[in-house]
């Protein structure tokens, strides 16, 4: 490889989503994007431009966020030292947690075959000091078995209307969720939901669905019903960003990059979801 090329690589990102207006650039907003270029042209000396997975709104967390960029020829730190290169240049709620060479051809966001989000809700009838930035807190009774058996209909191909901000409006919403489950373990309920594509706000109002089945206010039955529709205000609610996170980004093995289950994907707030084939790094081609 030529020395004085640029490079392309695949960068990792975790951060705390807390105290930024988003990902994406925002004119006078603190956002993701702007503090990771920002980083990345102080490390080069000159501009440099990253393309995202995808856009987390203010206030959602990410554990694997994906962004892709190209290198110049100034930025002499090798590629697995990237991540190290970068901590000092970065607040303390972001992280690069990993670096990979890839080809000419990789988009973060296009590249993508698919990406997993987990929503966390708080049981116990205290908020918990250290998990309260990353679980919404619901006192009330639950009845996650039924939560569980709505969110296993909304598996499939599927019209996701009813689950779409409009703010963001798409021609079209059909998207294939490719696994979606409710889950307790310990003060948590967990909802993870896998797709090969995301609504805005999709995650949030499922969970918001989720919970309205899990507080007896609608019917596992009534979830298909619900989603023909295709009306928004027949959905649950979008529920607060603060118990979101973007957990990881499939992508198909020739890139490189690591596989579901890969221990070099970061850990994420709340439980791994039990008996779920998407975290095999061996089915990652489904």
């Amino acid at each position: 490889m030529d020395p004085e090329a640029p490079r392309h690589v695949a960068l990792i990102v975790s951060y705390h989503g807390g105290a930024y207006s988003g990902f994406q650039h925002q004119p006078g907003r603190d956002t993701i994007q702007g503090r990771l270029e920002r980083a990345l042209s102080d490390l080069a000396g000159e501009p440099v431009a990253i393309r995202a997975a995808g856009r987390t709104d203010a206030g959602v967390h990410a554990a694997g966020q994906v962004v892709d960029a190209w290198l110049p020829p100034s930025v002499r730190a090798g590629v697995t030292r990237l991540p190290l290169a970068l901590a000092a240049r970065l607040p303390a709620d972001i992280a690069v947690a990993g670096a990979w060479g890839v080809g000419p051809t990789f988009h973060a966001r296009f590249s993508a075959a698919g990406k997993r989000y987990r929503y966390l809700i708080w049981r116990p009838g205290t908020a918990s000091p250290f998990w309260r930035p990353f679980a919404w807190h619901y006192k009330g009774p639950l009845d996650v078995a039924a939560m569980a058996a709505a969110a296993r209909l909304l598996e499939g191909r599927r019209d996701l209307t009813a689950f779409a901000g409009a703010a963001r409006a798409v021609k079209d919403a059909t998207r294939t969720v490719r696994s979606c489950r409710v889950y307790a373990s310990g003060p948590w309920v967990a909802l993870d939901v896998e797709a090969d594509g995301f609504l805005y706000r999709m995650v949030r109002s499922m969970a918001g669905t989720l919970w309205r089945v899990g507080t007896g206010a609608l019917t596992a039955c009534e979830m298909d019903r619900l989603v023909a529709q295709r009306r928004r205000d027949q959905a649950g609610p979008s529920l607060p960003p603060h118990g979101l996170c973007l957990l990881r980004v499939r992508y198909p093995p020739e890139h490189g990059l690591p596989l579901p289950g890969d221990a070099a994907w970061p850990g994420a707030p709340g439980p791994a979801c039990p008996a779920d084939p998407f975290l095999d790094a061996h089915q990652a081609d489904q």
